[in-house]
């Protein structure tokens, strides 16, 4: 996998941080936030090739994230988890998200 600048949003920052220290993922840059403010912030930085939120954000929050990615860019790609897993299956979803899009380049 090339390089990849990945934005985690979690209901919150210890969600976020444990998924960081559970991934072992050098090739990937790793990002977290727990809302809209930190969203804004991760896209001025530099280009997010994805971004993965966790099922704790609100929903109206959610499509608000949603929708400022796809005006802020035509290659990011958006992950939301289910609810029924829970904050313990973050760590899984994130990983499987980015081992299916290993070989993706938009």
């Amino acid at each position: 996998m090339a390089s990849k600048r990945v934005l985690l949003l979690g209901l919150t920052g210890v969600v976020v941080a444990d998924v960081q220290r559970q991934l072992h993922l050098p090739e990937v840059e790793l990002l977290g936030g727990t809302g809209i403010e930190d969203m804004r912030s991760a896209f001025v930085t530099g280009p997010v090739d994805h971004v993965i939120m966790g099922a704790g954000i609100d929903l109206e929050t959610r499509l608000e994230i949603v929708r400022h990615i796809f005006q802020a860019s035509d290659t990011t790609t958006v992950h939301m988890k289910d609810r029924v897993s829970g904050k313990q299956g973050f760590p899984a979803f994130v990983s499987s998200v980015l081992r299916g899009l290993d070989d993706y380049q938009p």
